[in-house]
């Protein structure tokens, strides 16, 4: 199977799509392409080449501002009040493909994509607000709980660059 990611386009089967979490089927179904066009995310498809049209599984990215108290001291004192990052709003696989390696495909992608960003804006890290079954997945990608929200995760700036670095050798 030959993978690719593309941003999400009308001609992917958004109906088909089935993650088995109702929340994460319907923003694909009914919100994803609204928000892409009025500048709020975007949402990017893994797709098999040879069926351009099914989708694997998906995940939308976005900026966001955070209020750094929120974060532990070690980070919280490096930086001013509010401070710009990127997140990951929604990672999704299809159900038939879960735990195949294609979650931790699309992450390692998406990563890529905050790097790329941050040549040209201010993001000091990255941050995703995760279902409870979905915190130790992340947990293994180097993101941690801030202190007053356990499923709100933080990747500093400098474990993705290191997580990038260690993919690419």
């Amino acid at each position: 199977m030959k993978l690719k990611i593309e941003p999400l386009a009308q001609h992917h089967d958004r109906k088909g799509f089935d993650c088995g979490n109702n929340d994460l089927n319907r923003y694909l179904r009914n919100t994803a392409r609204q928000h892409a066009e009025k500048g709020i995310s975007r949402t990017f498809v893994l797709v098999n080449e040879n069926n351009m049209t099914e989708i694997l599984g998906y995940f939308t990215l976005s900026s966001c501002e955070i209020v750094v108290d929120k974060l532990p001291r070690k980070y919280s004192k490096k930086y001013p009040l509010r401070a710009p990052a990127a997140k990951l709003a929604r990672l999704a696989v299809r159900k038939k493909h879960q735990k195949t390696g294609l979650g931790k495909y699309m992450l390692v992608n998406a990563i890529e994509r905050v790097l790329k960003v941050s040549e040209h804006l201010g993001i000091f890290g990255f941050f995703v607000d995760a279902k409870e079954e979905a915190k130790t997945y992340y947990g293994q990608f180097g993101f941690f709980s801030l202190p007053d929200n356990p499923l709100e995760l933080f990747l500093p700036f400098a474990t993705l660059k290191k997580a990038f670095s260690k993919k690419r050798d």
